[in-house]
């Protein structure tokens, strides 16, 4: 028994939009492909210093939250002192 909300006209415009959205899909790809824009592989190195900001994470359990800082020292707040380094920036990056 079909779904009593919809009517005829619903599949018809459901099918139209999906054709479009594959159409669009496929524009976009030909574009990139004639203008030979790529990006990086899977698994590819990024270039050095691509954006890549060197970040120490802290983990605190009594507080049950994460801080990112600039240097390896562990932040400093009131209260318990209990940071723990769980991230550490790439070696040679």
């Amino acid at each position: 028994m079909p779904n009593p909300g919809m009517y005829r006209g619903d599949r018809r415009r459901k099918e139209d939009q999906r054709k479009a959205k594959q159409e669009a899909k496929r524009a976009r790809k030909a574009e990139r492909r004639d203008s030979g824009a790529t990006g990086p592989e899977m698994g590819e190195p990024l270039e050095p210093g691509a954006g890549t900001v060197a970040e120490f994470i802290w983990f605190s359990p009594s507080r049950a939250r994460t801080i990112t800082t600039s240097d390896k020292a562990a932040p400093v707040m009131d209260g318990i002192d209990d940071w723990m380094l769980i991230g550490e920036p790439p070696v040679g990056g």
